[in-house]
């Protein structure tokens, strides 16, 4: 089955910081393409501001969890198992770097790595379907033009499979029925589309399967096949269109309003090509899942919530591609079965481990599985399940030695809106706090507030490397679900377009009020902080309501809405409607001032608490000149800031080393802003990164000589 079109879309939003997505690299939101300036042009184009007489001292303290256990490469993860089930696929470093490792199923003495990145870690990958190659795909710092490249398991020969120079490359399908072969989407020749290319693995040779000429992208069928496309539409809607193979030609074939685009998507064909899968959610709120016959059109309910959106996960039978269960996630995930056939296996499996659970691989006979355990209190397990002998195998714990390391538990909180929407948000405290862990203080806490990407992702309950270090320093740390956010219907949604340093930042306000109404938050001690989206509206917060926060972090986030959209990278044309709609059209001049009002660089001179900005160099979402801006500003009004560069990464950070160091100093801050603990930092961990102090260092407490 192939993955939905706004799936494509929304993941990539969702890398904007936080999410369930950011567990181990919580930055993350918004779009790609333009070039960095440097770091030299970073620090001229800024002014020193005067040093304080001593940085602020924050509270040291040893024996917290360590930031090389939370944020340091596992020493294994991202297991998976062939297709065949002969062979066993990790990630796991290779001279300190992270590589892929595959071993043969039945002898794991003969693990050996495939990939041999020295530089920057290799962390997305699978088995192709043939058993004979893997496919991983890597970028450069952080550039996020990725290409695949293909291993042969046998010979360890390594191809780039379309090593067209500036191109992006994606996995666009696979199929049992055609095993050694790829669908690639790859935008070399139209830096705004991605064409579709049928490639060989065998041979390498590559064949054009569908030219992309204002599509957001393609729907297969089984026999790798085009079926579908979706047309985005000016006015934010969307067209799909259906292909006549004999005619070659396109035609209309159904719409997708503006309102339903973010929780209506294909999900794929049946195994039969003649039906196919879709979340849909006209004529309703939140998306159901519904099986669609493609002559006809007739759609048949299969499954529905009243409270959350379907498709975020859904269990498929690899051998006829129909779905067997489905994840509904409003505060908590669980699964609903939709074939009898896995009710057992599910039952089953949620008794070996504690957490809930996830179905990471499976065999194309459908008798293995991997899964997976998500807990709030120990590292993500992984398992593997037979069917047909109903026993499960414990494979490995990511992060063993949090296992036993106190972690603390996570409460989903509902927050009414003061327009009266439920906010989903979730709140993780200290042990020492919370001896009954009920969620409930024994006193008011330092608290910061952490917000996700996107903004059209979401939040969701878990381990959070996050919650878990902050609790560790002493905080009550908050994630809030703020309108906007997807999961929750497309009310929901839609109540936050054009909404960004508005009613979404209410919401935020909202938790926070209701932290200190409930004697969660000690007044006067609250931080807001987060990712992308989340790094946006930290700005928004201590530059448009400075009294409500006592200081604030801001990670890969935009400052002006307006430089913001003129950067998105090329391959996201397509998606400007949507973000004219939804944000703000700046080609318009009331559409410009609506989002310069909207934009946190038009405050800066309000900002009066400590900030730290964190930015990637090559970030080609929000681009670099999005932090110098706002440092520039504040430098030229005197007003102290602190910010950190990393030059060999994007939009977040991969290397552990860098989260290691930006983690390190957004503790030792915090210590000093809210009162909390901090470990101390070291020189070792600072050199290992490739950290540069743009500005405010001497403003930060904890750093090394």
């Amino acid at each position: 089955m192939q993955r939905s079109i706004m799936a494509t879309f929304t993941a990539a939003l969702a890398a904007c910081g936080g999410g369930k997505a950011a567990v181990t690299t919580p930055a993350g939101t918004s779009t790609t393409g333009a070039t960095a300036t440097t770091a030299t042009t970073a620090t001229t184009a800024a002014t020193t501001p005067p040093a304080p007489s001593a940085p602020p001292a924050g509270h040291p303290k040893e024996g917290l969890i360590p930031r090389s256990v939370l944020y340091g490469n596992p020493q294994k993860s991202g297991l998976q198992l062939s297709p065949d089930g002969a062979w066993y696929g990790w990630i796991a470093p290779v001279d300190g770097v992270q590589n892929v490792w595959v071993a043969p199923a039945g002898d794991l003495t003969k693990a050996r790595a495939v990939t041999s990145d020295k530089q920057r870690p290799v962390l997305r990958y699978q088995f192709a379907l043939d058993g004979k190659h893997l496919l991983y795909s890597q970028d450069q710092a952080g550039d996020e033009n990725f290409h695949i490249f293909s291993v042969d398991l046998a010979t360890g020969a390594t191809t780039d499979l379309v090593p067209a120079k500036g191109a992006r490359v994606e996995i666009a399908g696979l199929s049992r029925r055609k095993p050694g072969v790829v669908i690639l989407s790859v935008n070399d020749r139209n830096p705004q589309f991605m064409d579709l290319w049928s490639v060989d693995l065998a041979s390498g040779a590559k064949t054009l399967l569908a030219q992309n000429d204002g599509f957001l992208g393609f729907v297969l069928d089984e026999d790798l096949q085009v079926r579908l496309a979706i047309q985005p539409k000016p006015d934010g809607s969307e067209l799909i269109q259906r292909f006549d193979p004999k005619k070659k030609t396109w035609s209309d074939y159904d719409t997708i309003p503006y309102d339903d685009m973010f929780t209506t998507a294909i999900l794929g064909f049946d195994g039969t090509g003649k039906s196919f899968y879709m979340v849909d959610s006209r004529g309703r709120d939140t998306a159901a899942l519904y099986k669609v016959d493609l002559a006809s059109k007739k759609k048949t309910l299969i499954l529905e919530d009243a409270k959350a959106d379907l498709g975020g996960e859904v269990l498929m039978n690899p051998i006829d591609q129909t779905i067997d269960a489905v994840v509904v996630e409003y505060d908590k995930p669980r699964w609903a079965v939709i074939d009898r056939k896995v009710a057992k296996d599910l039952a089953a499996i949620a008794k070996l481990d504690d957490g809930t659970v996830g179905v990471i691989s499976t065999t194309l006979d459908n008798q293995t599985w991997l899964v997976s355990f998500d807990s709030d209190h120990q590292s993500p397990h992984v398992w593997r399940w037979d069917r047909k002998a109903q026993k499960g195998e414990k494979l490995l714990s990511i992060r063993p030695e949090l296992d036993d390391a106190g972690l603390a538990p996570m409460h989903p909180v509902i927050v009414p809106s003061r327009d009266g929407l439920d906010l989903v948000s979730y709140l993780t405290l200290p042990n020492d706090a919370d001896p009954d862990h009920d969620g409930k203080p024994d006193r008011p806490l330092p608290t910061v507030m952490f917000i996700h990407g996107g903004p059209w992702a979401r939040d969701g309950w878990g381990y959070n490397t996050v919650h878990q270090q902050l609790a560790n320093r002493g905080y009550a740390v908050l994630s809030v679900n703020y309108r906007g956010s997807v999961g929750f219907g497309k009310k929901f949604v839609a109540a936050g377009d054009r909404q960004w340093g508005g009613k979404m930042h209410d919401d935020v306000l909202d938790v926070e009020q209701w932290a200190l109404d409930h004697g969660v938050a000690a007044p006067g001690k609250v931080c807001i902080a987060g990712g992308s989206y989340g790094g946006y509206e930290t700005l928004v917060g201590v530059a448009m309501t400075p009294d409500k926060f006592a200081c604030g972090v801001d990670l890969v986030g935009p400052s002006d809405l307006v430089t913001f959209q003129e950067t998105i990278p090329a391959y996201w044309g397509p998606f400007v409607p949507v973000l004219h709609a939804r944000v703000g059209d700046p080609t318009t001049e009331e559409g410009k001032r609506a989002l310069r009002a909207a934009s946190p660089l038009t405050h800066a001179d309000d900002i009066r608490v400590p900030l730290l900005i964190g930015q990637g160099a090559n970030d080609p979402r929000v681009n670099q000149r999005e932090a110098d801006q706002i440092v520039k500003a504040m430098q030229s009004h005197g007003i102290p800031v602190s910010y950190l560069l990393f030059p060999d990464e994007g939009h977040g950070f991969a290397r552990s080393e860098n989260n290691v160091a930006f983690f390190a100093v957004t503790e030792a801050f915090l210590s000093a802003n809210l009162g909390g603990w901090y470990q101390p930092i070291t020189a070792e961990e600072l050199a290992a990164s490739s950290v540069q102090f743009v500005a405010g260092k001497e403003l930060l407490p904890g750093l090394p000589r």
